[in-house]
């Protein structure tokens, strides 16, 4: 579908439950989140840069694309596929994140229990972080590491959030 920025689409996430409501995005940012609250912004700039502080990049990129894929963020996703791909991950892995489960050879064990915990800590309203998929993560990182990675996936929950609710476009990388 191609739209002018005034115009509106009405959509349905694919993660909603059954019956739930129809949402309308314009496609015109609605508030620059920066400017508006810049201690907050910077707090989460800080938050953001001491949750990546020492973790793999190829592995921050992985955990903050499944989350955006999670949580239906396009700008969020958007920006960390082409940062991945700018780091040199592989197409083939990029287009497998989405369905990991089912292609967990494009994966490693550390990078499987990262996912896993991704998607147990972003859909945590489904009955919150079971133990077997905790024990998978803090089997495969050390206690601080759990912690960044852990760090992260609030992270980037933060910023898809910041993203979906200020209406931010694809595309329109503003950093």
């Amino acid at each position: 579908m191609v739209m002018t920025n005034n115009e509106t689409a009405t959509q349905t996430s694919p993660h909603a439950p059954a019956g739930s409501q129809t949402h309308t995005h314009t496609h015109t940012p609605r508030l620059n989140f920066a400017k508006a609250v810049p201690k907050v912004f910077k707090a989460v700039i800080g938050l953001d840069a001491a949750a990546r502080d020492g973790l793999d990049p190829a592995l921050v990129e992985l955990i903050q694309i499944r989350a955006s894929l999670l949580n239906g963020c396009a700008y969020c996703l958007h920006m960390h596929t082409s940062d991945a791909r700018k780091a040199g991950e592989d197409e083939a892995r990029l287009h497998m994140i989405g369905v990991w489960r089912e292609a967990r050879n494009f994966f490693t064990e550390k990078e499987q229990a990262a996912l896993d915990l991704t998607e147990a800590v972003t859909l945590v309203h489904r009955g919150g972080v079971p133990d077997d998929v905790y024990a998978r993560a803090a089997a495969q990182f050390d206690e601080t590491e759990l912690g960044h990675v852990l760090a992260l996936i609030f992270t980037i929950n933060t910023w898809n959030r910041i993203a979906l609710s200020t209406a931010k476009v694809a595309g329109e990388d503003e950093r």
